[in-house]
């Protein structure tokens, strides 16, 4: 890994009940770096993206952040570490409109005498800052989002975790319900988050979106790190037989 390390993750471990879902699992994650995390359906990738992002807790094993040992008990935690996550759900209200979306839960106010009313020229200014930091274009800023493409929706979802100082993002499969034109449309803004220092751990099934945006692919099995390896020295043949087979490839050598 050429960046500088962000978050490590060193032999975290996640029993339930009976399952082992995690077993002795080590990644390092690269301040601006993009990791795609890959494997087949029950290998533990979102119970992993669940414990970075605090929604569970590892049963043992350490996290650091820039070299630092951290617990990230709770998505508070992780937010106040500048980890955010991208839910499949997106947790957009779809009767409300792109700015009001933007800054739900953390409205902006004004005061007019004793009395607090929304401020929505400021709302809406700063959502057009954010939206135009990611050159997202978002033709109609106050129209429901619901009348949005799906690519548009995860532009301003992605927008809305931006409001606070982010260094990593986690993405569960965030192209999975998208057209080809949508889904670059995400593609592209991974790459200029990338571009501004955000850290990316993104699941995806899509070993061509993978292979084109990933720094580095980590590739999991029942529950084991097989190894992370760079999209520039294998092939996808290689990941598939990672994946499937459970072969750590000569690569970047053994898992982190």
């Amino acid at each position: 890994m050429g960046a500088t390390e962000l978050l490590k993750l060193s032999k975290l471990n996640k029993w339930y009940d009976g399952l082992h879902a995690l077993q002795d699992v080590s990644l390092t994650i690269g301040e601006g770096e993009v990791v795609a995390l890959v494997g087949d359906n029950g290998a533990g990738k979102s119970t992993l993206v669940k414990i970075i992002a605090g929604a569970q807790t590892s049963d043992d094993g350490e996290i650091s952040l820039r070299g630092e040992a951290t617990t990230i008990g709770s998505p508070k935690d992780a937010s106040n570490l500048g980890i955010a996550a991208l839910h499949q759900s997106l947790g957009l209200v779809g009767s409300l409109n792109v700015f009001e979306n933007i800054f739900l839960g953390r409205e902006e106010t004004r005061s007019i005498g004793p009395i607090k009313v929304l401020d929505k020229k400021k709302m809406r200014d700063r959502a057009i800052e954010l939206l135009g930091e990611l050159a997202i274009d978002v033709p109609r800023l106050g129209v429901p989002v619901l009348s949005m493409s799906g690519g548009q929706r995860q532009c301003v979802a992605i927008s809305r975790l931006l409001l606070d100082q982010v260094n990593l993002i986690l993405m569960d499969e965030p192209m999975a319900a998208l057209g080809v034109a949508e889904g670059q449309k995400v593609l592209d803004l991974i790459v200029r988050l990338k571009d501004k220092g955000v850290s990316i751990l993104i699941i995806s099934h899509n070993l061509e979106h993978v292979f084109s945006i990933a720094d580095r692919i980590a590739v999991l099995k029942n529950g084991r790190m097989i190894g992370t390896v760079s999209p520039k020295n294998v092939t996808r043949t290689d990941v598939v037989k990672m994946i499937t087979t459970g072969e750590n490839i000569e690569s970047e050598g053994a898992a982190q």
